[in-house]
């Protein structure tokens, strides 16, 4: 019996590499489809991942696009306005090609309650004013136009001006300005409220050139908005609830005349 198990095991001994043999290309299949599935797998966790990580920075970026305009919006609502004043937010849909005229078209019109002449600001100061309504958008004209004049005051001594557009986005100019005016580099310029066109103390602009040469009869004084004329996207309309308000639409005395 004993030498039949050692007969058995001899045997044994002989046919297990035959089986190895024969069982490695199954086995090797068998590793080869199971590491093909497991890169697969990974290749498609990998690429799922790129995926999401594309989505999350564009998500990303659009959270930042809407925390900037939620600043800005907060700094345009929170800008330091009269409490009589009403006030309404607007967004700018174009802006004038024409390099001369100086305007924009904003998404609020006569269906908001806009009227023509209406004050407008952005969240550091005046912008413009409304120059046409129409039933849901209107222009704006800007206070940098060539044909744009605005009343103000030097915010330091009371001393009123008129700060005219020069046609570049980034300077207003003074006219008629005597030699002796006490007007400085740097002085703020605010909205002097005569006109009827803008409340007072507003701000307009800083003074960034003054140049008093006595060969000429008045001195030459540049500014520059500190609206960001450049920059628009929103824009703070202002009116006010009184009838008698000097920012009122003023009504036609026109009563049925057909002539």
């Amino acid at each position: 019996m004993a030498s039949f198990d050692t007969v058995r095991g001899y045997l044994q001994s002989l046919v297990s590499p035959l089986q190895f043999m024969a069982n490695a290309p199954k086995q090797m299949i068998t590793w080869a489809a199971d590491n093909l599935v497991t890169r697969q797998q990974l290749m498609a966790e990998n690429q799922a991942y790129q995926e999401k990580e594309l989505l999350f920075s564009e998500q990303k970026k659009q959270l930042a696009i809407i925390k900037q305009e939620n600043e800005r919006l907060r700094l345009l609502l929170s800008s330091p306005i009269r409490s009589e004043i009403k006030r309404m937010v607007a967004t700018i849909l174009s802006v004038d090609s024409d390099p001369y005229s100086h305007q924009v078209v904003i998404n609020r019109g006569a269906e908001d309650g806009v009227y023509e002449g209406q004050p407008v600001l952005d969240e550091e100061g005046i912008v413009g004013q409304v120059l046409l309504v129409g039933a849901h958008s209107s222009r704006v004209i800007l206070i940098t136009d060539l044909t744009v004049a605005v009343p103000i005051r030097v915010q330091r001594n009371g001393i009123r001006l008129t700060a005219s557009g020069s046609g570049r986005i980034d300077r207003l100019v003074h006219n008629f300005v005597p030699h002796s005016a006490d007007i400085q580099v740097g002085d703020l310029l605010v909205t002097s409220g005569l006109g009827g066109k803008y409340p007072e103390g507003y701000p307009v602009a800083k003074v960034i050139y003054v140049k008093a040469d006595e060969s000429g009869e008045f001195a030459t004084i540049y500014s520059e908005p500190v609206a960001k004329i450049d920059r628009l996207r929103y824009l703070l309309l202002l009116s006010e609830d009184k009838a008698t308000s000097i920012f009122a639409p003023k009504k036609s005395n026109v009563t049925g005349d057909k002539s």
